[in-house]
């Protein structure tokens, strides 16, 4: 009988036009200003909002030392791969008029879609800190691709979660199918050792009902948890008998019996009609807390978007809270009308936003200058950085291999 090894190896997509070098084939770029807007940090950082190939972008971006390697957090909502055009109406809304301005175009599919994506992830991977985290908000229909592309570029085993979002109400399609109300975030580190603030929300009413079931003699709802943990302590005090119970076989108390003690004098410990010792859990200690955030999350679209592909503002702030601290800086390489901008200003991170179309551009810094006292941002147009050196003409590639000069005039 032949025996099967196991292997470890990660899967990975495989295509025909899958390119292993087109870094040097990006070609770096000038980011000229075109205007400043808000009050100085105390730092003196000046967020960024960029209208350019987001590519070509962020390859210039790494070479820029305060930049590169201190991304905390990556949020991206590329195009989905749906071979569409969006446009945007007079008042930036969703609009299929042919008369009105496209906003973007998505019209890359199959491997070429693949392939699109990879380069940037191989990219930003380079643009987050050891810390660092990203996040990829994509369709259902081609998110499974992405998974197996993110395992390949950033490691299984930074893999976080496979978030399922509600984007929208239930909707009576014709389509032969069940109906389509979720979209897909893959959560991904770059380390073992990522930016994590527990992230929690509140209980429902129904919640609160269903779990504290309990009530006490003062009308106080309650559930009780188990005094013990998995694990033996047999050298320990945890793993001894505490008045005259024992902890379950493989398991110890979850506290010294001196606190033990003390929660039974408080009677905050309840005994079953066999002895069986369990803690009390109040709901109004829950209720303080609040309840650990699941990977369903419920943030629906806006019903009147200002740009085709905006998100929730609720659900990009609980992002960033969860996943990068004050003045942390963030990216977001897809910004459209610039929702990950807007809810990292207001939560005091710094912030880079890129996109390619100048209606997205226009939304994002309307949106940016409603923020009262709006920190400094200065916006940027691109150009191909193809320069002659010494009044002589130099091919792309013998610029690509030069040495480059500090995208802000500075050398590194």
């Amino acid at each position: 009988m032949n025996s099967i090894k196991n292997n470890k190896e990660t899967p990975k997509l495989v295509y025909s036009i899958k390119e292993n070098d087109f870094i040097d084939d990006i070609p770096l770029i000038d980011l000229k200003k075109v205007k400043d807007f808000g009050q100085l940090r105390f730092d003196d950082w000046k967020n960024m909002l960029i209208e350019g190939d987001n590519l070509s972008v962020i390859k210039t971006l790494l070479k820029e030392p305060s930049v590169a390697g201190r991304v905390k957090l990556i949020y991206i909502d590329p195009p989905f791969s749906t071979n569409q055009e969006f446009r945007g109406g007079t008042s930036r809304t969703v609009s299929r008029s042919i008369e009105d301005e496209i906003a973007y175009k998505d019209k890359l599919i199959g491997a070429e879609y693949i392939e699109f994506l990879r380069k940037r992830l191989i990219l930003l991977k380079d643009m987050l800190a050891d810390d660092g985290s990203i996040y990829v908000h994509i369709d259902c229909k081609i998110g499974h691709y992405v998974k197996v592309l993110m395992d390949e570029i950033f490691g299984r085993k930074q893999y976080i979660n496979d978030i399922t979002r509600i984007k929208c109400n239930p909707k009576g399609s014709k389509r032969k199918a069940y109906g389509n109300m979720k979209d897909m975030i893959l959560f991904y580190s770059k380390s073992s050792h990522y930016v994590w603030n527990e992230s929690r929300e509140k209980f429902r009413e129904e919640d609160i009902q269903r779990l504290f079931q309990k009530i006490d003699k003062d009308g106080r709802r309650y559930t009780t948890l188990p005094l013990h943990g998995p694990g033996e302590t047999r050298n320990g005090p945890t793993g001894r008998p505490w008045k005259g119970v024992s902890p379950p076989k493989g398991s110890h108390w979850q506290y010294c019996p001196e606190k033990l003690d003390r929660l039974d004098k408080q009677g905050l410990i309840e005994w079953s009609s066999t002895g069986n010792p369990r803690r009390k859990y109040y709901a109004e200690e829950a209720l303080i807390k609040g309840k650990k955030r699941q990977d369903i999350w419920e943030f629906k679209d806006p019903a009147y978007p200002s740009y085709p592909t905006e998100k929730n503002l609720k659900m990009l702030k609980m992002i960033i809270e969860a996943s990068s601290n004050d003045d942390s800086l963030v990216l977001d390489c897809f910004a459209g009308s610039g929702t990950t901008l807007v809810a990292a200003e207001e939560l005091k991170r710094r912030w880079i936003g890129i996109d390619d179309s100048r209606l997205a551009i226009e939304e994002a810094q309307k949106r940016l200058l409603a923020i009262k006292e709006i920190s400094a941002f200065i916006v940027y147009k691109t150009e191909v950085n193809i320069k002659e050196v010494k009044d002589e003409p130099v091919d792309r590639k013998e610029y690509r291999n030069r040495k480059f000069a500090g995208i802000f005039g500075q050398t590194p």
